[in-house]
């Protein structure tokens, strides 16, 4: 099956779902080569082509980072069930780095400084795809309101869309 791969990186589309998912998935590779996903709740785009991943407890990520600078970030959307697959290099920045004081300042935003962050996962970017749920391809007419429906039903959950 050929993926669609989107050429010009963190482009809005792609800034929106950073910003509107509560978490991201930062898989790396441990020593022995096995893989090794973990959450992560602090994350924004940098730029164009860098995303910025806090380091509030994450040690065996930033180990097989150091010793493996390949990574892939995932989020989505939890109730439009699309999102996007962020493959790259990732550079671990440790506090006394030169850009440190820059890169952490959007991240500390976030967390209003409530978790200290250790250091910051710097992902260049190299690749972004799309990450679409199976129904938008196999149900014909499947819409993101579809989807919204269905995930609130499924996770119990009401929502009032008027204004009142």
């Amino acid at each position: 099956m050929n993926k669609q791969v989107i050429s010009n990186l963190l482009n809005n589309d792609v800034k929106n779902y950073i910003q509107s998912s509560v978490l991201c998935w930062l898989a790396t590779v441990d020593l022995d080569g096995r893989p090794h996903v973990s959450p992560k709740e602090i994350f924004t785009a940098w730029n164009e082509s860098h995303l910025l991943i806090a380091n509030i407890a994450s040690p065996n990520s930033v180990r097989n980072l150091q010793v493996n600078k390949n990574a892939c970030v995932s989020f989505i959307h939890v109730f439009i069930q699309k999102g996007y697959k962020l493959h790259g290099q990732a550079e671990v920045i440790q506090p006394d780095h030169k850009i440190f004081s820059e890169l952490v300042k959007p991240l500390e935003l976030m967390t209003q400084k409530v978790f200290p962050i250790h250091s910051i996962v710097f992902l260049k970017v190299e690749r972004v795809e799309p990450i679409v749920a199976p129904s938008y391809r196999l149900i014909p007419g499947t819409t993101q309101e579809d989807q919204i429906k269905s995930a609130m039903k499924n996770y119990g959950l009401k929502i009032n869309l008027s204004n009142n």
